[in-house]
């Protein structure tokens, strides 16, 4: 073994200290059922890494000899994660650990956490601030009630990247076969899940086997190890670095000339010279400077703490957000939530809970239990509470405004937890999925499409005639109703090809149809704009448009784009009357579409030749509730058809 330096990590494979600060950072955390073998491999991932301490190294020496735990010299390497006296006696994790650690390509924060069901609530804990998950799966035992456990709660907390370890793979002689049936299994479960990207890796902890070096014992493998899968995952794209949102700390004044406003900037970014706005209060100002205890900056990202200065004297303090005119978070007081409960005590509909977001904290109200998740099966059932470790569909009411994005747009602001006034403790996390659809709400949501409506873009002294031949009468003629099938996702997902077989299907049948796609309009309607976020929403914008007349006309029309801001596919379903807009999600994992690249946009973003590509460095926001949902890594382009043409006609809209 290398020997190991007293002042710092084993080896010479630590990354250089003048750049330590720049590199990239990875959160991730691992997950699984009791004994699948967590902590031995962060330890295998620590110790071949060459990331053990001196102290860190002689003190597990010390407890694997007494234990008579140490294997041909090598530690038991569990005990570098399970620090707690309790979790050394049992063998077992109890708590969060973390363990920090460096190559010479990237940071990591690991955080282990708990098998055993009843600590769900430090898995959400662990994994909430996590780019990646690390799900384990004994070779020996398979896929257990807690590994779909996990996945379940991987995909409520919208963690972007899922790694299936497919651990003790020594144990069944590295057979292939086992492998690819555990891999199966998973994969049957997770597609009923919002899994995005998920790989799967047969390794072996205790042994090494692909953990940092790649195994011999495995040559049917060809894929990374687990660190250099660890090393290499894109998290750029990941981030929200659209949606400006600034909460306030506390506001700085040492002296009357100087008051500026810290916080750390949640998402977006921020610069001099931009306007932005205060909520609650809606006043305007422009940001003056932002700055550091090393200086100003030119520009604060997501992540960065600073404090701005405004050019206007506003009333501004803790708990308010600055945001961008042009680009607001929803302002409500009853919202719709996935709830973890943390505490021993049952949720309790007759009292209030503190609900502390971002930087603000309200008096709230549990309103109403709407269901809770079986996680093992993923039916909703009825219920009136939550107990510990409980998760479930809530809506809550606060005593002021928060001001929110969806969680799966943004976790900084979608993201709250509620805390008992009487005891201070934290008894829920929870994920905010949009405004609470009351009475009242479905009456602002109702004013605020037809406010929507009324506000579209209209040229000056212009009258709208109305249709000579009416869509209705059009459908009563054709025998098949009008819609808009909207297909959205990630450039080589599948949308162009799914479209043209399901539109050259209904053709043969005798159905009226359009298909409207991104590169085709480009050529032509929207050459004149290009990929800024600006011009995106203006080429979704025509599109609608376009797309509303085909409608009006009493065709069934296909638009295929990538679409990726949320809002922006929002406002066209507001054109079309409901039960008529069908928005499909064409799922596929990052890595399938960088394979396919039929118009080889990955491979000109690698080469630098392209910025802002969807998926990659620019954020894509995946539908909250679309109609239908394709695994075009899964399904043919004929099921994928198939299935299009089922939800047409469930819909109504062809026979």
């Amino acid at each position: 073994m290398t020997s190991h330096d007293s002042d710092g990590p084993a080896g010479g494979d630590a990354p250089p200290a003048d750049g330590y600060l720049d590199m990239d950072l990875l959160r991730f955390t691992t997950a699984g059922s009791v004994d699948d073998g967590k902590s031995t491999l962060i330890g295998r991932l620590l110790y071949d890494s060459k990331s053990i301490f001196e102290d860190q190294l002689e003190a597990i020496e010390q407890a694997s000899h007494a234990r008579g735990q140490d294997d041909g010299g090598v530690p038991n390497l569990a005990l570098l994660t399970d620090g707690l006296r309790a979790e050394r006696e049992q063998g077992i994790t109890i708590d969060v650990a973390y363990r920090y650690f460096a190559t010479p390509r990237r940071k990591f924060i690991i955080a282990d956490t708990p098998g055993h069901v009843q600590y769900t609530r430090n898995m959400v804990t662990g994994a909430s601030t996590a780019d990646l998950a690390v799900i384990l799966v004994d070779a020996a035992r398979g896929v257990q009630t807690q590994s779909r456990r996990h996945a379940f709660i991987a995909s409520l907390l919208g963690i972007p990247h899922v790694v299936v370890a497919v651990n003790k793979m020594d144990l069944v002689d590295y057979d292939e076969r086992v492998f690819r049936a555990i891999v199966d299994e998973f994969s049957g479960f997770a597609a009923k899940l919002d899994l995005r990207d998920v790989d799967s890796i047969p390794v072996s902890a205790l042994k090494g086997d692909n953990v940092v070096d790649r195994s011999a014992e495995m040559p049917w493998y060809q894929g990374s190890t687990l660190l250099h899968h660890l090393e290499n995952v894109s998290v750029a794209g990941d981030r929200n670095l659209r949606d400006f949102r600034f909460p306030v700390q506390t506001v700085i004044r040492p002296d009357q000339s100087f008051r500026g406003f810290a916080g750390t900037v949640a998402s977006g970014t921020v610069r001099p010279g931009e306007e932005v706005l205060a909520l609650p209060a809606g006043t305007r100002s422009a940001v003056e400077t932002v700055t550091t205890l090393d200086g100003d900056l030119d520009e604060a990202r997501a992540g960065e703490a600073v404090v701005l200065t405004l050019a206007d004297e506003i009333d501004v303090s803790r708990g308010d957000m600055l945001v961008r005119a042009g680009n607001l978070p929803t302002v409500a007081t009853d919202v719709e939530a996935m709830l973890c409960w943390m505490a021993e005590e049952p949720l309790q509909a007759d009292r209030h809970y503190l609900l502390r977001h971002t930087t603000r904290e309200v008096k709230a109200f549990v309103d109403e239990v709407v269901y809770r998740v079986d996680v093992d099966t993923l039916h909703r059932d009825d219920a009136d509470t939550l107990a510990l470790n409980d998760i479930g569909r809530v809506r809550v009411t606060t005593a002021a405004p928060l001001f929110f994005d969806p969680y799966q747009a943004n976790h900084e602001t979608g993201a709250f937890i509620l805390i008992d006034p009487y005891s201070n403790a934290t008894v829920a996390a929870g994920m905010i999925r949009g405004e609470a659809l009351s009475p009242d709400a479905v009456g602002r949501e109702a004013a605020r499409l037809e406010r929507t409506a009324e506000t579209r873009m209209v040229s000056p002294n212009v009258v709208w005639e109305g249709h000579n031949v009416s869509r209705e009468e059009r459908e009563a003629e054709q025998g098949h109703g009008a819609a808009v099938v909207w297909l959205t996702g990630l450039s080589g997902s599948g949308k162009t090809t799914i479209a043209r077989e399901v539109e050259r299907r209904l053709f043969a049948s005798g159905v009226r149809t359009m298909l409207l796609d991104g590169d085709a309009l480009r050529h032509g309607l929207n050459g004149d704009l290009g990929f800024s976020p600006d011009d995106r929403r203006e080429n979704v914008r025509r599109v609608g448009e376009t797309a509303r007349l085909f409608f009006e006309n009493g065709a069934i029309t296909f638009c295929t784009f990538v679409s990726p801001y949320r809002a922006d596919r929002d406002r066209v379903r507001a054109l079309i009357p409901p039960g008529r807009f069908l928005e499909i999600l064409v799922d596929v994992d990052l890595e399938t579409a960088r394979e396919r690249d039929p118009k080889k946009l990955y491979a000109r973003s690698d080469a630098g030749e392209i910025e802002g590509l969807t998926g990659v460095s620019a954020p894509y926001e995946r539908p909250e509730s679309p109609e239908l949902t394709l695994d075009t890594t899964r399904q043919s382009v004929e099921e994928a058809a198939d299935a299009v043409l089922a939800a047409l006609a469930e819909a109504g809209i062809t026979a």
